[in-house]
């Protein structure tokens, strides 16, 4: 299955990051902590080349601890400058600006040498749909220079942000990739809201939850739906269903209702600290 989605301002925006490539010393993007592998952009590795980059693991409040740990070594094992935050918290951003800054340093040094003024280093910040990028833009500016919204593609033109005297930024849209020619990494994107809900059928992206769960956190199962097998896909969404009330006239549950509950309770972390892969 190839999944398809790539609205005109994203081609827009390649282009103007491409463009504006020149402009910055280093590269900030930010993935999704649950799923860092498939929420990282790969049409932008053939973009940035050479420019020093730094992943921003996103929302590690709702991924699973131990597996975060995990890709922030793989990350460090392949010279990529990485650290997990809760956007929310001022500590995990403190330490977004500090890397940013010693990220920053060379290029600066460099021009200090060449006898040039030294300035505030410059930074791009880069980042699919959803995965907390206004958020953590206003968290670092200590104001609300960016919007932020609970769907995908809020931001939808660049903009140059100021960080304290530390750096600045240059805000870019929301990029995702022209397809996926995985489908494994499109359900991923779907489960954790990445992706718009219409893109995918919401019962089948709420029956690979499941599966998954079943497959690396059965206790989380249990203990949130009381559902020790998902064998039979249909049993499960009934099961469910009744357990949470999702009754249409005439005692059918509503399949569309139970979808939601279990994308919700994923999204939101009352399913408990999941990760959706790992390095491995």
């Amino acid at each position: 299955m190839t999944i398809q989605w790539f609205p005109g301002h994203m081609a827009k925006a390649r282009r103007e990051v491409s463009e504006k490539l020149k402009l910055v010393d280093f590269v900030i993007e930010l993935v999704d902590a649950r799923a860092p592998l498939s929420s990282q952009n790969p049409m932008l590795h053939d973009i940035l080349q050479e420019k020093p980059k730094m992943i921003v693991l996103m929302k590690k409040d709702l991924a699973d601890p131990d597996v975060t740990q995990q890709w922030i070594d793989h990350f460090h094992s392949k010279g990529i400058v990485s650290v997990a935050i809760e956007a929310n918290e001022k500590q995990d951003v403190q330490k977004v600006i500090q890397k940013a800054k010693q990220l920053g340093k060379e290029k600066i040094d460099k021009l200090v040498a060449k006898g040039i003024r030294p300035r505030a280093s410059r930074a791009m910040i880069l980042g699919i749909p959803n995965v907390g990028k206004s958020t953590l833009i206003n968290r670092l500016a200590n104001k609300k220079a960016a919007k932020t919204g609970d769907k995908p593609g809020v931001t939808t033109k660049q903009q140059w942000i100021k960080v304290k005297k530390e750096f600045e930024l240059l805000d870019t849209p929301g990029i995702l990739w022209p397809k996926f020619e995985e489908e494994e990494i499109g359900y991923r994107l779907a489960s954790i809201g990445t992706i718009k809900d219409q893109i995918l059928p919401k019962e089948d992206v709420a029956a690979y939850v499941l599966e998954y769960l079943y497959a690396n956190y059965p206790d989380f199962l249990e203990a949130r739906f009381e559902l020790s097998q998902v064998d039979d896909m249909m049993e499960a969404f009934e099961h469910i269903g009744k357990k949470r009330g999702c009754l249409e006239s005439g005692g059918h549950v509503n399949f569309e209702k139970v979808s939601d509950i279990i994308l919700q309770d994923l999204r939101t972390g009352k399913l408990g600290l999941i990760s959706l892969e790992s390095p491995e």
